[in-house]
C-alpha cells in the first residue's frame, strides 16, 4: 500500500480558552474530518490550573490525539514525542481497521499472537517513516506565553529537523492566536521547513485573549482549502484509499 497523508493539528498553550467556540467541540469536528488534534500544555515553575488541565485533556481526547503537560525546558523533546506518538496512534488505527476487514469485526492488533503482532508493528513503524504528513501548529500568544515563545520557536525548529529525517514528505503551517488584528493569524503557510519562523517569532507581540476554539476552527478551514486544491489534481487509488480509511 502506498502511504497517503496524515493530518495533525498541534496546539501549544499554557492555559484555558476564554473566547469563542468551545475548543473541545471544535476538536471533535476536526477528528470527523480526519485530522487528529494534539495538545501540549506548557508550564513554568508554576502549574496549569484544573480548568486548563481538563481543557487540554478534553481537546486531545475529542480530537483523537495526544496531550502532554510539560515544563518549558522539556518542550523540544515533547513536541517531537507527541507528534510521533500521534502518528503511530493513527497508523495503528488504520491497521486495526484492515485487520477487522480480514479477520472479523471484533479482531484487533491485541488479539494477534505475539509474533504476528510484532510483524504488524514493524509495518506500522515502516509506514511511520514513509507516510506524508501535514502538521498545522497553533501557538497560543496570550500574555502569559510571552517569555515561553523563544522556547516554542526552538522546539518547532527541532521538530522540523526530526520529521524531515524521515523518508515521507512533510508540510508545516503555523498560526498564532490571538493575532494582531483578529482572533487567529497565519504566520506561515504550508512549507517543508520551519526555518523562516526564526525571524517571524521575534516580531510577535503577545497579549490579550485566548481564543482556542476559533483557532482550531481556522485550522480545519485551512486543511479544507488545501484539500480542495489537491482535489483539482489527480490522485492515485492507493492514496485515496488510505485517506478514506483514516
Amino acid at each position: 500500500m502506498k502511504p497517503g497523508t496524515l493530518r495533525q493539528i498541534l496546539l501549544i498553550t499554557d492555559g484555558c480558552s476564554n473566547q469563542g467556540e468551545d475548543p473541545i467541540a471544535m476538536a471533535a469536528l476536526a477528528k470527523e474530518q480526519g485530522i487528529s488534534v494534539n495538545v501540549i500544555g506548557v508550564m513554568d515553575n508554576d502549574v496549569i490550573d484544573d480548568n486548563g488541565m481538563q481543557e487540554i485533556e478534553g481537546i486531545a481526547l475529542s480530537g483523537g490525539g495526544v496531550s502532554q503537560i510539560v515544563y518549558a525546558q522539556q518542550l523540544s523533546q515533547t513536541v517531537q514525542m507527541v507528534t510521533r506518538k500521534a502518528m503511530t496512534q493513527t497508523l495503528q488505527g488504520v491497521v486495526n481497521k484492515e485487520l477487522k476487514q480480514i479477520l472479523g469485526k471484533s479482531a484487533s492488533m491485541e488479539d494477534l499472537p505475539p509474533e504476528q503482532r510484532g510483524e504488524v508493528m514493524e509495518v506500522v513503524d515502516e509506514l511511520g517513516e514513509s507516510v506524508d504528513m501535514e502538521v498545522l501548529i497553533l501557538v497560543d500568544t496570550s500574555a502569559s506565553m510571552k517569555h515561553k515563545l523563544p522556547t516554542v520557536k526552538e522546539a518547532l525548529l527541532d521538530l522540523s529537523l526530526s520529521l524531515n529525517a524521515r523518508m515521507g514528505d512533510n508540510k508545516f503551517s503555523v498560526f498564532v492566536f490571538p493575532g494582531k488584528r483578529q482572533d487567529v493569524e497565519k504566520l506561515l503557510d504550508w512549507t517543508p521547513r520551519l526555518e523562516t519562523l526564526t525571524s517571524i517569532f521575534s516580531k510577535l507581540s503577545p497579549g490579550g485573549i485566548t481564543p482556542t476554539g476559533p483557532a482550531i476552527s481556522e485550522a480545519i478551514t485551512h486543511f479544507k482549502k488545501k484539500r480542495s486544491l489537491r482535489g483539482l489534481l489527480s490522485r492515485g487509488d492507493d492514496e485515496q484509499y488510505f485517506e478514506e480509511t483514516i
